[in-house]
Parts: C-alpha cells; sequence; structure tokens
C-alpha cells in the first residue's frame, strides 16, 4: 500500500526502499531469540552474558546529589554546551586518572549527552562528501554510520587476533590514504578486550600527522583496567592532542548508563567545531546531571569497587570457559571476554557463523551472548550479568558452564 512518504525519506535512509529491508539487525535477533526461549522454556531462568551495560546502578552519593540540585531553581536553565563547573571537574579527573595536565576546561573540554551523540555529531564537524574514515571493525559502528549520511566513506580496518587486536595501518591503499579524513580508534576495546600500549598511540600520532588525518578515540571503557594494566589515554601522548579528540563517558567506570552525559576533550580547535555542531542540535544536558556527575568524578573509589567487581568476575568466567572448551584469556580492560565460536558439536551440528552458535546457545541453553563475524568468528560474554553477591556470582558461572558442557561443544 503506497503512502504519501514513499518518495519522501533521504536516499541516506534508503529513499523508496526505506523499509522494505528483511535484513534483521543482530541486536534485534539476539532480542527475539532471547523472548522466544523464554517462552519455550519458562521454568529456565535466562543467563545474559551478552549486556552491555553496568549491572549496579549509580552510586548513592551521586543519587543523593541528583536529587538534591534536581529542584534548585537555579539547574532549570538550558546548559547548552555545558557548565563551567562540569568541565573543570572533568579536566582535574583526566590529570588524576590519566595524568594529563595543561587542559584547559574552558577550551579542551565540551559536555555530550552521553559519548553515543557526540561520537554522532564529530563527523559532522569533519567529514565532507568524498572524504573516507578509517575505523576499526568488529566495533562501534555510529562513527561510520553518520560518515555514510554525510556522503563520506568508510574503509574497514579489521581487529586480528595475530595482530593483538589493533589495527593494521599497512594494509590501507594509497588511494584510500589520501582520501583519509578520520581515524576512529577505541581502546580498551568492545567487543575484543584488547587494550592499547603508549607505543602503539605514538604510531598512531605519527600516522596521523603523515597522512594529515584527526583521530577519534572512543574511550568509554578506559578506567575499567585489570592486573597492573593502568588506564590509559591517547592524549596522554606526545603530539596526540594536535591531530585528535578523546571520548569519555560517566556509564561504564560510574555505572551512569542511563543518566546520558559523557565529555569530548581535545584539540581546542577541534573541540570548537563539536561544540558549534552541538550546539545546533541540542541545548545540552540537566544542570542537576552534570553537577551530581561532578560527585562522581570526585570519588575514585566508585571506579575502584567497580573494577574489583568485574576482575572477580573475569577470574570466574576465564576459568569455566576453559573448562568448556573455549581459549579464553582475561582482558586488560573493558567488561568483555573475546572468544572464537566452536565449530560444531559431539552430535554433528555445525556452526557456519558465530551468529549460528550464539542463536544455538540462547535456544539451546538459555544462555545469551553476542556474536561478531566480522573479523572471524567471535563470541562475546560480558562480565556485567545480574548477580546481588559473591555467592550469586558463582552461581551464575557454574549453572553457565553446567548448561554449556551438555552441549558437548567442539572446538
Amino acid at each position: 500500500m503506497e503512502t504519501f512518504f514513499d518518495d519522501k525519506i533521504s536516499e541516506r535512509l534508503g529513499g523508496v526502499n526505506f523499509g522494505k529491508s528483511t535484513v534483521i539487525y543482530k541486536f534485534e535477533i539476539i532480542k527475539r531469540a532471547k523472548a522466544a526461549a523464554k517462552k519455550a522454556h519458562p521454568e529456565t531462568a535466562l543467563i545474559d552474558m551478552g549486556v552491555g551495560e553496568p549491572d549496579w546502578p549509580a552510586d548513592s552519593l551521586v543519587v543523593k546529589a541528583l536529587a538534591e540540585e534536581a529542584g534548585k531553581p537555579e539547574n532549570r536553565w538550558y546548559s547548552d554546551n555545558g557548565i563551567i563547573e562540569f568541565q573543570e571537574a572533568a579536566a582535574a579527573y583526566l590529570q588524576n586518572v590519566y595524568g594529563l595536565k595543561d587542559i584547559n576546561p574552558s577550551e579542551n573540554i565540551v559536555h555530550g549527552i552521553g559519548s553515543k551523540p557526540a561520537l554522532a555529531l564529530l563527523p559532522i564537524c569533519f567529514i565532507n562528501p568524498g572524504d573516507v574514515l578509517l575505523t576499526t571493525i568488529p566495533g562501534y559502528p555510529v562513527t561510520a554510520t553518520y560518515t555514510k549520511y554525510l556522503g563520506g566513506e568508510v574503509f574497514n580496518l579489521p581487529l586480528l587476533e595475530s595482530n593483538s587486536f589493533l589495527p593494521d595501518f599497512t594494509i590501507i591503499p594509497k588511494e584510500i590514504l589520501k582520501k583519509a579524513k578520520l581515524l576512529y580508534l577505541n581502546y580498551p576495546n568492545n567487543p575484543t578486550g584488547a587494550v592499547a600500549t603508549k607505543e602503539f598511540f605514538k604510531d598512531v600520532v605519527a600516522f596521523a600527522k603523515q597522512n594529515n588525518i584527526v583521530v577519534i578515540h572512543d574511550a568509554p571503557y578506559s578506567a575499567l583496567t585489570y592486573d597492573g594494566y593502568n588506564p590509559l589515554s591517547f592524549l596522554s601522548v606526545e603530539g596526540a592532542m594536535d591531530v585528535g579528540l578523546e571520548v569519555h563517558s560517566m556509564s561504564k567506570a560510574f555505572n551512569m548508563t542511563g543518566w546520558r552525559l559523557g565529555f569530548v576533550c581535545g584539540n581546542s580547535k577541534a573541540i570548537k567545531a563539536y561544540a558549534t555542531v552541538k550546539d545546533n542540535s541540542d541545548s545540552g544536558q540537566f544542570r542537576a546531571i552534570q553537577k551530581a556527575s561532578i560527585v562522581a568524578l570526585n570519588h575514585l573509589e566508585i571506579t575502584e569497587r567497580t573494577v574489583a567487581k568485574y576482575s572477580r568476575r573475569f577470574n570466574l568466567l576465564v576459568f569455566a570457559l576453559n573448562e568448556v572448551g573455549f581459549s579464553a584469556r582475561k582482558p586488560k580492560g573493558s567488561f568483555y571476554i573475546y572468544v572464537k565460536a566452536p565449530v560444531g558439536t559431539e552430535g554433528g551440528k555445525v556452526f557456519n557463523s558465530a551468529s549460528e552458535f550464539s542463536e544455538f546457545l540462547i535456544t539451546e541453553s538459555l544462555i545469551s551472548t553476542v556474536p561478531w563475524d566480522d573479523a572471524g568468528k567471535y563470541i562475546r560474554f560480558s562480565v556485567t550479568f545480574e548477580a546481588g553477591t559473591e555467592e550469586k556470582e558463582v552461581e551464575v558461572i557454574n549453572e553457565m558452564k553446567r548448561r554449556m558442557m551438555l552441549l558437548r561443544l567442539k572446538f
């Protein structure tokens, strides 16, 4: 049936073909499979190892601050590009956690209504039709999506285990490199859990300067690090402020996912460009949320408790996965483990993709994971599953292992 809007949708969204695609987004497939499995087996609790957001709520100190600030008349106004108090707290946080000095809060930092909108707006600052974004896969797709919306092109850099899940810039064809305008990176990485080194970031700076490319480093997991790996900012490397920006989030390190607040730090001219686009896109996050977030940034023990929990869960999960037959290693950062998917089962079942295995795991065992087939067949497990106590954590992991052992997986 024809409608008024059939020929009105923009070409960037598919034009006349908008809404006609039969392709189902990966996370929608997972959502449907979970619903079907729970309906088929209402007696069995679903174990969700795929969730990508913290299982803890925001700390009570932060919630109390929000409650106090929300009713103050002076906080009712638009915040536009943010309040200076939050920018100053963010600058102090970057110095305390990452050792960043000489950050000017008013020139080098602007908030965002979460890091996702910031990653959507940044291509508008830099991408012209025909420009190329270099982006890592598997990975978070927002910057690439907006690059395409703007008439730009995307060149994928696969993250391979053989290269420690770091991109290899030597594979980029010369004709692509000439058109490259942006490089998107994300460490600690989603989904691989890989971390960067200072040496790698130095190489990135040199690469960016040599090829006249702006670097966007997406750093929502940067404070979630384990076993001797210290939080590392791209901007801590000499020359990085000349070529790049770093996007931080309150979501992961402070369990404030739904609060929608982050900030972008970096080169003053690039920040001014971001602020200009943002000022024409939104009117800023609620001042009370920014003020409550200042409390969070001043209480690093919130992150320390969160890191301790995730580290403990990783130890349990790695042991369990290896007992099942996976080849799992504890990551140095993020809250994800990324492992090769099994090839099938002893009973003759064959998995031609990670997606096939993930769907099988939900259907047969009510265990939810996230599959990735962009650069090999891999499965992502998260340690943000629901478990209110340490005893419950052990119980969940043991039950997950028990169910998977019954599948007799082949690797």
